[in-house]
């Protein structure tokens, strides 16, 4: 069955910075892929999740992902970074802390980061989804998130309108309605996966 995040009230969420216009990013799309990476490694003791402590958005995401967690029966664990050696730190901390799979929040320093972060999930062959399938095309494992050419459509529409004459604080906040799971069949692989046919299914593009 398909994660589907619930839209929250704009108290709790955070609204996206990399375009400047109204878009609300669900706090429950960690969650969600939290599910997903557990059907990737079901027998992970602990999965980790890393969220950045300076994103508005880090506190309801992470309250959706204990609440999911606590459905699964699965073990999280919460590393916090904000800055590239803090990043380093809590990839290192990882095995200490018995995770044996990450769950990267979104985020947009994570985001322009994204292959330092891909590298590092190599590079301690920890299996890791990402929130943006920019990660995967980077050579990410997976991602579970908004679709990013729906929201650039919806940006469009929204980009007439003000260019129409509405004002944006007229317009609507815009909260993503479809969501995408991308799997990179070369990175499973490369970590010794097995993607269960039950996923690739579901999967909306698979990278081979």
């Amino acid at each position: 069955m398909r994660c589907s995040p619930a839209m929250s009230p704009i108290s709790g969420t955070e609204l996206c910075t990399a375009t400047s216009w109204p878009l609300v990013w669900p706090p429950a799309g960690c969650s969600c892929a939290l599910r997903s990476l557990r059907e990737l490694v079901p027998h992970a003791a602990a999965i980790a999740i890393l969220a950045n402590p300076n994103n508005a958005n880090t506190p309801g995401a992470l309250a959706e992902s204990e609440e999911a967690s606590r459905s699964l029966g699965q073990q999280i664990e919460i590393v916090k970074a904000s800055t590239e050696p803090d990043i380093e730190v809590a990839f290192a901390s990882l095995s200490r802390r018995g995770a044996e799979a990450l769950v990267v929040s979104a985020d947009q320093f994570y985001l322009t980061r994204s292959a330092y972060l891909v590298g590092l999930a190599a590079q301690y062959a920890i299996p890791t989804i990402y929130e943006f399938r920019a990660f995967v095309d980077a050579g990410g494992l997976a991602s579970y998130g908004p679709d990013i050419n729906d929201c650039d459509r919806q940006h469009g529409i929204y980009t007439g309108k003000v260019l129409a004459g509405a004002h944006p604080s007229d317009l609507p906040i815009f909260q993503p309605t479809r969501f995408e799971l991308v799997i990179n069949l070369k990175t499973a692989t490369a970590l010794g996966l097995k993607v269960p046919p039950v996923l690739l299914a579901r999967a909306d593009e698979v990278i081979e």
